[in-house]
């Protein structure tokens, strides 16, 4: 449960939550000592802004924060609230439009209590003392929030782990951590099983790391045998330095952040158990580092794959595609009725839409509706591009069936989901989620450093589709 969301305290401080378009009118109610307060303030009702009001004793009597028109905004609306309240105080929402509404303010507020502290001392001067807390707002839907905050957090936490401690064996031990503490199975493959078992690819781009980082493949399953089938797929390399084919050290510095779609996946696997969805789930994580040594994969050289397929190894800093192609291969194997994968995949989807806004790739066009839908639904953005197939020739080798790369500077989001989709089962409904993973710098209630991106939006397809 999120410390920072609390139960009925009679001493708590009523906030007031006021649309920017009902402002005024709400100004225009209040006391002559309060307008004339408000006005000396220079308080404009902006949105997003709190504004703290004394009583006539001078001690805080109540609190104003101003939303979007209409109280949109999802909880990101809300994020800005839990920053502008004394620290160690109470507070309680005094009127709300609706119960999404309650829900929303709640995972708001405990998102912006988060903080990555893993590896810092407490600072007393820069915290102020303890963090103010809130009452659950009425009409709240806890068992969400505290899955959906969870799942965030969970996410968030792994991707900001440095390589050092968030291998793929460590990886792995937070897949059977979350398997353990939910009653799901977990198997997992390491390292030359890996070509015992048939999963060459991941082997092949896994193989240079040194001992104890040895690359796997990792299987949590959990739910009813006969519920539908939903199987998520994650990328999860913990450290890409780009192989022998070696990243400049700016495009290198976040590489920590590359097993984020490994991150999403289990993280959305938490919330999915936690809330009891009546889906028969499978998580298929593809852990490795690929680095540069003797042993490395080489450019030029031709990789096997589960599905059969050989692939020609363009560029070595293209592996996150390899590896996914035997975790999608392996998937297709049960049919499910939905596959999801999640990878930080390319560049080119951030330079198309930028840092927060994940690429969709969809082969089913009723998935692909449903799932914008509940992104706007979620206020959590996802966009679609297209699955371009005149651009499936650039991934044509001439020595393999498959290159992992091509010699164009464009499309290399959509030749990328291409490849993918090479490694998917006939018919079935697949989507592929191409983010970044990372907050690139701070807004409220998400601080810079991984991040949580499309989970509440993929949540919601999921509940629509198969229920509880």
């Amino acid at each position: 449960m999120p410390a920072c969301l609390v139960d009925a305290n009679p001493a708590a401080v009523p906030v007031h939550a006021v649309a920017k378009a009902a402002y005024a009118a709400w100004l225009a109610g209040q006391d002559a000592r309060t307008q004339a307060w408000i006005a000396g303030s220079g308080f404009k009702g902006q949105r997003g802004r709190a504004l703290l009001l004394p009583g006539e004793s001078g001690a805080l009597e109540c609190v104003v924060y101003v939303l979007d028109d209409e109280g949109l905004g999802g909880p990101w609306a809300w994020a800005a609230l839990q920053g502008q309240l004394p620290k160690g105080g109470v507070f309680v929402l005094a009127q709300l439009p609706s119960e999404q509404a309650a829900t929303d303010a709640a995972l708001g507020f405990a998102l912006a209590d988060y903080a990555f502290e893993r590896y810092r001392k407490p600072d007393v001067e820069e915290s102020g003392g303890e963090k103010p807390r809130l009452v659950w707002p009425v009409g709240a839907d806890r068992a969400y929030v505290r899955a959906a905050h969870g799942a965030a957090r969970l996410a968030r936490d792994l991707i900001n782990t440095p390589a050092s401690d968030m291998g793929p064996a460590e990886l792995a031990r937070a897949a059977k951590d979350l398997a353990q503490a939910t009653g799901a199975s977990y198997a997992e493959v390491v390292g030359v099983d890996l070509i015992r078992e048939g999963y060459p690819a991941i082997y092949a781009v896994g193989r240079g790391a040194e001992d104890g980082r040895a690359p796997r493949l990792v299987d949590l399953r959990w739910g009813r045998e006969d519920a539908p089938k939903v199987t998520l797929v994650g990328k999860g390399v913990c450290f890409d330095s780009g192989g022998l084919d070696i990243k400049s050290t700016a495009n290198m510095k976040l590489m920590k952040k590359d097993m984020g779609g490994a991150a999403h996946a289990l993280a959305l696997a938490s919330m999915i158990m936690a809330l009891g969805l009546g889906v028969r789930l499978r998580v298929l994580i593809a852990a490795v580092e690929n680095s540069v040594s003797a042993t490395a994969m080489r450019p030029l050289d031709v990789v096997a794959t589960r599905a059969g397929l050989s692939v020609e190894i363009g560029n070595t800093d293209a592996e996150g595609r390899v590896i996914l192609a035997d975790a999608l291969a392996l998937a297709s194997e049960d049919h499910p009725d939905v596959l999801i994968d999640f990878a930080t995949l390319t560049g080119a989807a951030r330079v198309a839409l930028g840092t927060e806004v994940p690429a969709l790739f969809c082969n089913d066009e009723a998935l692909a509706a449903q799932m914008l839908d509940a992104s706007l639904r979620a206020s959590d953005p996802l966009w679609r591009l297209p699955l371009w197939q005149p651009y499936k020739k650039q991934i044509k080798s001439k020595v393999a069936d498959l290159k992992n790369d091509t010699d164009s500077s464009y499309g290399g989001a959509i030749t990328a989901a291409l490849f993918l989709e090479a490694f998917v089962g006939q018919g079935i409904p697949w989507a592929h989620v191409d983010l970044m993973a990372w907050n690139v710098s701070s807004q409220p209630g998400r601080p810079e450093g991984g991040e949580a991106m499309g989970l509440r939006a993929i949540f919601a397809l999921l509940q629509s589709r198969f229920g509880n």
